[in-house]
């Protein structure tokens, strides 16, 4: 696939926010909840530091989610992640093989001066 990864990642994302919440409905999250926090996930890959280089979210050295936003997405691919196996299972593999990638070293802006 020549799509770029941090286009891939954010249709993986949306796919997991989607498969969430028909299948978690509650009374407190909103459809408007989840469009939310998909446009903040977007803004934060489109910012990512590493760009299409970057490493798996889990492993990343820069924690750039909000920390409530943080658990929440760990939540959501927690619940969605082996699910997608079955439904989305191109996407799935490839993140699996993302999540595999060594992390590259941090971009000079955000290393510390020694």
């Amino acid at each position: 696939m020549s799509e770029k990864r941090i286009e891939r990642e954010k249709k993986t994302i949306q796919k997991m926010l989607n498969l969430y919440e028909q299948n978690n409905p509650t009374a407190d999250k909103t459809p408007e909840h989840y469009q939310s926090l998909f446009s903040y996930a977007s803004k934060r890959l489109d910012r990512c530091a590493f760009g299409n280089e970057k490493p798996a979210c889990k492993h990343c050295p820069i924690h750039c989610y909000q920390p409530a936003r943080r658990e929440e997405m760990k939540q959501i691919m927690r619940w969605a992640g082996h699910r997608m196996l079955f439904r989305h299972p191109i996407l799935t593999i490839l993140h699996l093989i993302d999540d595999r990638r060594p992390v590259p070293p941090l971009p000079e802006k955000y290393q510390r001066n020694k």
